[in-house]
């Protein structure tokens, strides 16, 4: 099964379009968790156990179980999932991006050794760096196209194309409230548009291809689903970085009322700080999955 239809079946079973992202902070652990040996592995597990039938995707952020040298505790939660949890994907937020030889080896570390179900890989360095996470067929390739932080604006909104480039001109919050000289089309778009069409060429990576979103940007998410059609859309950028739920969704959602992998961190993850913390995360992710469903 390819990893859009196992997502498709998520939205239909936990009637849910919520991805729970899980990056462990230990420093904001309960108390009970702090200097135990597995408890990045345990904190994000539980989390995981209190909240899968309430989301379409777990996150995983590979960064925060690096910095702690606890990769051999995100394959076990990774693994965790799997076995308790089969119907949900596991989404690799690694953010890879290198020449096809070092590709390749990413590939191998995302898809064999974590046996992520989907990974985020940066699109800059063309076509030929994005080949060899395809060759994975039954596994997601999310692309980074219009990300949810403030600058972002920097490049994803240069112009590209015929008339030469442009600025964003950012107003409050860092939404972009114009372009400012040039002509062609913003940056984000021609990603979009490359991985809809010359990267996917005749729909032979259909089921595999995702593109990343910010929630902070809903005119943005409009625009990219215009471009890309029902192709699966990541949303981080709900709770703690103050994406509005409505305007994200109404912008994003499919004509089915699906599409979206709308993603929440640590208003779910640190919702609660004593020993009832999963209990709390669960909480949290019901309410979000909830107001999510309101506007589909």
């Amino acid at each position: 099964m390819k990893f859009t239809e196992r997502l498709a079946a998520a939205w239909r079973t936990n009637n849910s379009l919520l991805c729970v992202g899980l990056d462990p902070d230990p420093a904001k652990f309960p108390a009970h968790l702090k200097d135990q040996p597995d408890a990045i592995f345990r904190f994000c597990a539980e989390i995981a156990d209190a909240t899968a039938d309430l989301a379409c995707a777990f996150k995983p952020q590979i960064a925060y179980f690096a910095a702690r040298r606890a990769e051999d505790q995100l394959e076990a939660l990774i693994a965790h999932i799997h076995e308790k949890h089969p119907s949900v994907p596991v989404i690799l937020d690694a953010k890879r991006g290198d020449i096809g030889s070092t590709a390749e080896q990413y590939a191998i570390e995302a898809f064999e050794r974590y046996r992520a179900d989907a990974v985020t890989v940066n699109p800059y360095m063309g076509r030929d760096s994005v080949e060899p996470w395809l060759a994975w067929k039954d596994k997601g390739v999310i692309l980074l196209c219009r990300t949810s932080n403030p600058g972002g604006s920097d490049l994803q909104f240069l112009k590209v194309g015929a008339g030469g480039t442009a600025k964003a001109a950012v107003g409050p919050g860092g939404r972009t409230k114009a372009l400012v000289g040039g002509g062609g089309i913003a940056l984000y778009e021609r990603v979009a548009e490359l991985v809809a069409n010359e990267w996917n060429p005749d729909g032979k990576y259909a089921g595999q291809l995702g593109l990343v979103v910010g929630a902070t940007f809903p005119g943005e998410i409009a625009r990219v689903r215009q471009i890309v059609g029902d192709m699966p859309l990541l949303v981080p950028g709900i709770g703690a970085q103050g994406g509005d739920i409505e305007a994200t969704v109404n912008a994003g959602k499919t004509t089915a009322g699906s599409g979206l992998m709308i993603n929440s961190s640590r208003a779910i993850l640190y919702a609660g700080k004593g020993e009832d913390y999963a209990a709390a995360a669960r909480k949290v992710a019901l309410e979000t999955r909830d107001a999510i469903n309101r506007w589909r």
